[in-house]
């Protein structure tokens, strides 16, 4: 059975010959295991751990923008300035890119925002490229994925956290309702367009159009399911009918708790939720599997918060062997970490991860 065939036994909540699985680490953890494993190149790594998927990078950008100041800081696409931030020492050191500069933080009304000249367009981005990265990714039999980077996928609160600020969005859906609709809407209007673009561009060749937003936080979600409903669900639902419209399953990630999204993630007609989150409040992935495991498909579960950076190599084959158990019965699971691994990750942690995913990832259930 090839990686494609096991996908979509999954996805039809059968049981494939394994459970699919998939990588997801920092540039640092590439890093490093490339060395451990004396591997040239990204493709080899992948090969290594038998994984099903292979992500294609997306449309080049050619707008303004994107230019690295004399101070090292970084102007991105939506006007939103970042810089490189170090964070760990020795093997456990790594770099995130922060935002320094909110560009409509201080907007007090709706003209203001509807007149900002840095809202990114369609146009600004080159997606002749999609389509040999599309038709290269398909060549070598893996499920071919369309996601973005972590800064520029289709979303829309995070977003409008980068322009508008995370404290002031999230007092505007309450205190400035329509300052927040329109940025909304500014935001999934543009995202919209460039998927269907993408998705278009990529020829039918990307398996799962994978969005991401995140909705929760480590004990509750960032708004109320009405608040939810009323400013985002509508965008959400149009990434989603993109996606299907091109033949994709489509998949999202959000990290933190977000159980009581589910039913209108259903409803919405979402095929694929990651992570999981094992660690957050009311993320019990058993429960969840019970109740919804027949209506959608689940990617992640692994916790890196926890287990694969400060656990034993005995704590990651157990967790292994409970999420396979648990999870992957009658399909309907992706093997995977419930977020990129980090540089404070062992490599032996990780080693661990796919030998013991190769000794439980077969294993006939019920």
């Amino acid at each position: 059975m090839d990686s494609r065939q096991r996908f979509k036994l999954a996805m039809a909540h059968k049981q494939p010959d394994r459970v699919p699985v998939d990588y997801w680490a920092t540039s640092e953890v590439n890093a490093k295991l490339l060395k451990h494993l004396r591997f040239s190149s990204q493709e080899q790594l992948l090969q290594h751990f038998d994984v099903d998927f292979r992500y294609i990078e997306g449309p080049k950008y050619i707008g303004p923008g994107h230019t690295i100041r004399q101070d090292g800081l970084q102007e991105d696409h939506f006007g939103v300035v970042r810089r490189a931030v170090s964070y760990g020492e020795g093997a456990r050191a790594g770099t995130y890119s922060e935002v320094v500069l909110y560009p409509l933080q201080k907007a007090t009304c709706v003209a203001e925002i509807e007149s900002y000249p840095r809202w990114p367009r369609p146009e600004h981005f080159d997606y002749e490229c999609v389509r040999q990265q599309a038709a290269e990714a398909r060549e070598t039999g893996k499920v071919v994925v369309f996601m973005g980077d972590r800064l520029n996928r289709c979303a829309q609160l995070k977003p409008a956290m980068y322009v508008r600020g995370v404290e002031q969005i999230l007092m505007d859906v309450v205190a400035n309702t329509e300052i927040a609709k329109t940025i909304f809407r500014k935001i999934a209007d543009f995202y919209s367009e460039y998927a269907r673009r993408t998705l278009q561009a990529a020829g039918r060749n990307v398996d799962i159009f994978f969005t991401g937003d995140d909705f929760g936080t480590q004990d509750n979600t960032f708004l109320s399911v009405d608040t939810w409903r009323n400013l985002l669900k509508e965008g959400f639902d149009r990434f989603v009918n993109i996606g299907h419209e091109f033949g994709c399953k489509v998949a999202h990630h959000t990290c933190g708790c977000v159980t009581q999204l589910l039913p209108d993630f259903v409803e919405s007609g979402l095929d694929i939720l990651n992570p999981l989150q094992p660690d957050c409040a009311r993320m019990d992935y058993q429960r969840i599997k019970e109740r919804y495991g027949d209506k959608i498909c689940f990617h992640g579960g692994i916790s890196i918060q926890k287990t694969m950076p400060y656990g034993s190599c005995e704590d990651v084959r157990n967790e292994v062997k409970d999420r396979v158990e648990k999870l992957a019965g009658k399909g309907g699971y992706i093997f995977c970490t419930a977020h990129n691994l980090q540089a404070d990750t062992q490599i032996e942690n990780i080693i661990t991860l796919f030998e013991a995913y190769k000794e439980f990832g077969s294993i006939p259930r019920a």
